[in-house]
């Protein structure tokens, strides 16, 4: 391999594991900005995600996928569609992380890979391998134990993993880039996320512009501006590691992301895991492992088809003549 592709793939994995990391560290940053409420720092996010992603857009000069999209209907609908579908996974992250269920949200992130497996299925009639079927039923397994650990479906993490999952075949289908599929989401979020905001305000429930003595001050307002930012950056680290790392490294980082929610959730807010709900991630971490095998075990035998196909065939020697 040339030094100069190491160097890019080298690059590309640091690029990917700060994407995940940063969406890791996400819980550490929605409680700052309380007191505002979950939906008061959604519609913040959401507002502000716009403005970053247009200056990122403006900085590159970005624009000349923007009128072809116009005069797609149908992607114009998907994209409004993953619009909605994101903004139900944001909320309820935001609401959990400040509720005190960052250990729940992570557990949303590790079963979201089953779930993707699930749509596969039952949307595009994919075909799975056994340790697919086996991972996809270890995994229903370990909701079934959760469900007796919390006394109740584990419904946070299941959102955020249908949601997600929901999100991810549209914008399969959709095929823009994280930047430009954030910068359509963001604008059809935009009115409804503005209007709210000055509902809000009128209503006296607002915290963005406002401080209240011994409780918030400018920096609050400040870190909602912060909001849209940090929901940009992960994306274009995002982007930046796709074109340099086959999808299969993306893949295996994208754990990072459940792993520092969960490590956060027990270390760092000190959320209660009492032993069944130990056993229920370890059947999740199961799972998950079998995937990675049978991925890895896929691409290894991929590569060792195409290296065969690639070797010459000896030319058959002419048929002697009589």
């Amino acid at each position: 391999m040339p030094d100069t592709t190491k160097q890019e793939s080298g690059r590309g994995l640091w690029y990917g594991a700060a994407a995940y990391g940063i969406w890791g560290l996400f819980p550490l940053f929605w409680p700052l900005l309380e007191p505002g409420a979950a939906d008061d720092i959604l519609a913040n996010r959401m507002v502000w995600s716009l403005v970053a992603v247009m200056l990122l857009l403006v900085a590159q000069r970005h624009w000349g996928w923007i009128r072809p999209l116009l005069r797609q209907p149908r992607r114009l609908a998907m994209l409004a569609a993953a619009a909605a579908v994101i903004s139900v996974n944001w909320g309820v992250y935001i609401w959990a992380v400040n509720a005190g269920h960052v250990v729940e949200t992570s557990l949303g992130y590790f079963i979201n890979p089953l779930v993707t497996i699930g749509f596969g299925v039952l949307v595009l009639k994919e075909r799975l391998r056994v340790a697919q079927w086996t991972a996809v039923g270890i995994g229903a397994a370990a909701v079934a134990v959760l469900t007796v650990a919390y006394g109740q479906l584990p419904w946070i993490a299941l959102t955020l993993a249908l949601s997600f999952a929901t999100y991810g075949l549209l914008k399969k289908t959709v095929g823009l880039s994280g930047v430009e599929s954030l910068a359509a989401e963001s604008a059809f979020m935009f009115p409804f996320a503005l209007a709210y905001l000055v509902y809000l305000e009128v209503s006296g429930h607002g915290t963005f512009g406002h401080t209240v003595a011994g409780s918030y001050g400018w920096g609050h307002s400040g870190l909602l501006m912060l909001s849209g930012v940090i929901t940009a950056i992960p994306l274009l680290c995002f982007g930046a590691a796709a074109v340099r790392v086959p999808l299969t490294v993306l893949g295996l980082l994208q754990y990072l992301a459940p792993v520092f929610q969960f490590l956060i959730g027990v270390t760092v807010f000190h959320e209660s895991m009492p032993t069944a709900r130990w056993a229920g991630f370890a059947l999740v971490w199961v799972a998950l492992a079998l995937l990675t095998w049978d991925a890895l075990r896929r691409v290894r035998a991929d590569r060792a088809e195409r290296a065969a196909a690639a070797v010459p065939q000896p030319v058959p020697a002419p048929a002697a003549t009589r």
